[in-house]
């Protein structure tokens, strides 16, 4: 009985820590909710702003781009201010950058007042796209590691999958005139509400417990990762992560040029910077017109626009509950080969203008689904575990934010090459860049699942041996 009785209570305290474990991972993770809702908020909102500032094309991108400029500065400080206030706090501020930001980009009476509000809110969506996942990865058990670092991805997504029905349902408000004027300050000036929701969900979680570590809050490091862990991996986590701490003191810039970690900071920022060169962005923020050109107008145009959200909604599920099964290698090449297969298809039926009715909006709709299996959720997941402890935020913050300045770059130059060479040329390009992709990781990138993250720094040691 005493032997049933002592299982009973260690089931019931596993329970417990895997609940507690998800329950901060999505705190945390409430944070791509923001990426994905005021990535994909100015979709509905450009044509609008387009016609009420009169725009020109080179306008329309820096306008839309703008959020990227400010999102690179709020990466690069995001490192910085997390080893010096913690990850927590530091996520706190930009909920409340992107609050106010929304408030002024409501209220915009110039396209300069527009875009320093929209600068002002990529700080915080910056600083938290970054954090988000590191604070996931830093707390997350090493067996559902992968599971809970697709949470950040499966908010990107509920982001995007809401922000298009609440900005159709904002523009029904109206006509044209009403839209026109009043309708797209309706859809930036909402999306304040839910940065004031993360603002207030933050406040219960703990700190990062190898921050506080590292900070030399021994104690109540141990005191999470006991409530994350349990008692028994808890003492083990907290060895490895002192024994790690110890070898590698510092964390200066300087640390991530020695052996090891420079492998690993070379791999993350090409993963990263291909994350954004096969073209997903342009996508999401320029939705309507790349279905238009596929083919979808009117209501039709409306509705396979919806459908980018329930892909990446869909397709983030399937990766969750494939990512700690397979692998993380092996889903990033079955949608990599996926994804160059469905944008060759699109730019080939686009270029030779091939009457196929829906079927380059319906490829599209496929290539964001096989995105969302892989090259979204899994890249985070790869970025938030192969740094090591000593120089993660820094290291997270540099891969990041070249991966916003190469998403920035695409937006930018987006309407400019869509203008220039065509529908069939540009997607063919982004399809090129999957194929690349595909031999990169395939070549490169090693699996890492069900390592903790000592064991993943170690990867890199050996491979620079």
């Amino acid at each position: 009985m005493g032997v049933t009785n002592e299982k009973q209570v260690q089931a019931s305290a596993a329970k417990k820590s895997l609940f507690f474990a998800i329950l901060i991972s999505c705190a945390a993770a409430f944070g791509g909710y923001l990426y994905g809702y005021d990535s994909a908020v100015i979709s509905g909102a450009i044509g609008p702003i387009e016609q009420y500032f009169n725009l020109n094309p080179g306008m329309v991108g820096f306008v839309v781009s703008s959020l990227l400029i400010g999102g690179a500065t709020g990466i690069l400080l995001s490192g910085f201010l997390s080893d010096a206030l913690g990850i927590k706090k530091v996520l706190s501020i930009s909920a409340i950058l992107f609050a106010v930001s929304s408030i002024f980009q409501a209220l915009a009476t110039s396209v300069t007042i527009l875009v320093i509000a929209r600068m002002i809110g990529g700080i915080g969506i910056g600083m938290a796209s970054v954090l988000s996942v590191t604070y996931i990865s830093e707390t997350a058990p090493p067996n559902i590691r992968g599971r809970l670092g697709s949470i950040y991805q499966l908010a990107v997504a509920i982001g995007i999958v809401s922000v298009y029905f609440l900005n159709a349902e904002i523009l029904s408000l109206g006509g044209e005139a009403w839209q026109l004027e009043i309708g797209w300050r309706y859809i930036l000036g909402v999306a304040g509400i839910p940065a004031l929701v993360y603002l207030l969900i933050l406040i219960p979680i703990p700190e990062s417990p190898r921050w506080l570590m590292k900070s030399g809050k021994v104690h109540q490091a141990y005191e999470v990762l006991t409530k994350i862990n349990g008692k028994q991996i808890a003492d083990k986590e907290a060895d490895n992560i002192q024994k790690s701490l110890t070898e590698h003191q510092g964390g200066s810039l300087a640390d991530l040029f020695t052996p090891g970690v420079k492998k690993a900071l070379g791999v993350g920022i090409t993963l990263a910077v291909l994350q954004q060169l096969v073209g997903v962005n342009v996508i999401i923020y320029y939705a309507p017109q790349v279905f238009e050109a596929a083919g979808a107008e009117g209501n039709l145009n409306t509705l396979v626009t919806s459908m980018i959200g329930v892909a990446a909604l869909t397709g983030v599920l399937v990766s969750m509950w494939l990512v700690d099964r397979i692998g993380r290698k092996s889903l990033l090449m079955i949608g990599t080969i996926g994804m160059a297969i469905t944008q060759l298809a699109v730019g080939v039926l686009l270029q030779f203008d091939i009457s196929a009715g829906l079927t380059p909006s319906i490829l599209i709709v496929l290539y964001l689904f096989l995105f969302n299996i892989s090259m979204g959720p899994v890249v985070w997941v790869i970025l938030g575990e192969i740094f090591p402890n000593h120089v993660r935020g820094r290291a997270m913050s540099i891969a990041t934010f070249c991966m916003w300045v190469a998403n920035w770059f695409i937006s930018q130059a987006f309407p400019i090459i869509i203008a220039r060479f065509g529908d069939g040329i540009t997607f063919l390009l982004f399809g090129v860049m999957c194929v690349v992709s595909f031999f990169y990781v395939w070549k490169v990138i090693p699996e890492t699942k069900d390592k903790s993250l000592e064991e993943i720094e170690q990867i890199w040691t050996k491979v620079e041996a």
